[in-house]
């Protein structure tokens, strides 16, 4: 068996790691997983080389967070991916001041594709360098369907279509394309383009333009749902899913500037707030199925959902991280004090400025929200 099979298809209880997209805020997502790596290594029968893809049987992102993961599955510790990312967001996240997004994309994709190179070389989905499961999370836009890219070798699409050539095999997909693909938001960069069969090629955006920013639940579907042929049983002591955000807040606006503000900037917040939408009903679902000591308060009607349970036992234990990007919250829960221009640059999911102050954020999040006993004893490597 190797490394993939075994963490897909060996017996006992399973491990799911899912991040977020969030462009530059990616960081974020980094400094709270050092505090996890930390605690999982000090568990671990081998914490000398200890990474998370030892411990995570699959690890899936979107957009940022598929940078993210499959930097994770490749080996790499989140404290080497966190110095990559600094250098990487200052790379990427160049554009002229006459770019704006709405008659070509923002920045060029030159420079991730570069810094993939760099990373990733020529690995493919299927390639054994990758030493656990692996989903990434993108949206093809000619045809409006959502795709999640994935390494299982028994997955349907996985390997070539052996007669008509209805399909490409998906484990042939260089892993910077299959990337390129999930980080390609609109506006942001183009659409990246991927032979999906002989004749056929399909153009590929953002995998956020989907239900799935938060690839959470969609993770869930694939390790259990039968057509994926992956096949975990459920139950809390059976299925962990940790989750990880890239920070939150509310986009608040007042009726008098809607009233006079142009179509398309309104088209672009209903996009983002649908995305929004999205997440948070993610966070709902899964903290209705699962057994959570990290419940987030999802709205004022029904709270945290601690009382409700959609099955008789709970199907998975959850843990989700993330924190809300606004002054009051990080000054009450964190104890950090930010101006209103920093708060405005943390936001953005395209300004490298705001990296340093995202660290600082992300680590004291995770000192003070990640816990070992988040981690239960019947998950740990045996």
């Amino acid at each position: 068996m190797s490394a993939v099979e075994q963490h897909l298809f060996s017996p006992g209880p399973k491990r799911i790691l899912a991040l977020d997209g969030g462009g530059v805020r990616g960081i974020l997502t980094l400094a709270i997983l050092e505090r996890m790596e930390a605690i999982l290594r000090a568990r671990s029968p081998a914490p000398d080389t200890f990474r998370l893809c030892d411990y995570f049987d699959l690890i899936g992102g979107t957009s940022t967070g598929s940078i993210i993961a499959s930097g994770l599955a490749l080996g790499l510790s989140a404290e080497e991916l966190l110095a990559l990312y600094k250098n990487l967001s200052s790379r990427v996240f160049k554009r002229p001041p006459w770019s704006f997004g709405i008659f070509g994309p923002r920045f060029s994709r030159g420079p991730l594709a570069a810094v993939l190179r760099e990373i990733i070389g020529d690995v493919t989905l299927g390639s054994d360098k990758i030493r656990t499961g692996l989903a990434i999370v993108t949206k093809r836009a000619d045809n409006g369907s959502i795709w999640v890219l994935h390494n299982n070798p028994r997955g349907q699409f996985f390997a070539p279509s052996t007669t008509d050539g209805t399909h490409m095999a998906n484990g042939d997909i260089p892993l910077s394309s299959a990337i390129l693909a999930s980080t390609a938001a609109p506006t942001f960069f183009r659409p990246e383009f991927i032979k999906v069969a002989n004749q056929e090629l399909g153009a590929f955006v953002d995998g956020g333009v989907s239900p799935h920013n938060n690839p959470s639940l969609h993770l869930l579907m694939l390790a259990s749902l039968k057509g994926y042929n992956i096949g975990w049983p459920l139950g809390h002591e059976r299925l962990f899913l940790a989750s990880v955000g890239t920070g939150f807040f509310r986009q608040r606006h007042s009726v008098e500037r809607l009233r006079y503000t142009p179509s398309v900037f309104q088209a672009v917040n209903a996009l983002t707030s649908m995305i929004d939408d999205g997440s948070r009903l993610v966070q709902l679902l899964l903290q209705w199925a699962s057994d959570t000591p990290t419940p987030r308060r999802i709205d004022s009607e029904v709270g945290d959902l601690a009382d409700d349970r959609m099955t008789h036992q709970p199907l998975l234990h959850y843990v989700r991280y993330d924190g809300q990007l606004e002054i009051d919250w990080l000054l009450e829960r964190l104890g950090i004090t930010i101006t209103p221009d920093q708060v405005m640059r943390i936001q953005k999911m395209d300004d490298p400025r705001g990296v340093d102050t995202l660290i600082e954020i992300g680590r004291e999040i995770a000192a003070r929200h990640v816990k070992p006993e988040h981690f239960p004893a019947v998950f740990d490597i045996a």
